[in-house]
């Protein structure tokens, strides 16, 4: 009795184990072509999120921006800077990451600015 509970067991790992390899072989083929698709900007933005310490998604929400305009950035960081400052109560840290925020998405305006000069310049050459 205890050779066939040992032999179902070792079998159930067995199909577990190769259940596991072709998921973790399908997610990394996903990852991969997820990379392709993202191209040279994608991985930019990723170093840029890596180096900085905070994401794209994060930098937005602590400016409350919904999209990347320059000029409503540069709006909404004065004011979280001015309203945080210490010298009016304000908390350090929360100007700190205000600065951070707008570090990370004034590399992202830079990175897509890059990305659509080429592009710009492949349609005046034809």
């Amino acid at each position: 009795m205890a050779k066939y509970l040992a032999q179902i067991i070792v079998m159930g790992a067995q199909v577990v184990g190769r259940a596991f390899a072709r998921a973790l072989q399908q997610e990394f083929a996903a990852s991969q072509a997820a990379a392709q698709a993202r191209g040279r900007a994608g991985q930019n933005s990723a170093a840029a999120s890596s180096i900085s310490g905070m994401g794209l998604q994060e930098a937005q929400q602590i400016l409350n921006i919904s999209s990347l305009n320059p000029e409503e950035l540069q709006k909404s960081y004065e004011h979280l800077f001015k309203v945080n400052d210490k010298s009016v109560g304000g908390s350090f840290y929360i100007q700190s990451k205000v600065v951070r925020a707008k570090e990370r998405l004034d590399e992202e305006l830079s990175i897509q600015t890059e990305e659509q000069k080429p592009k710009s310049q492949q349609n005046t050459e034809t």
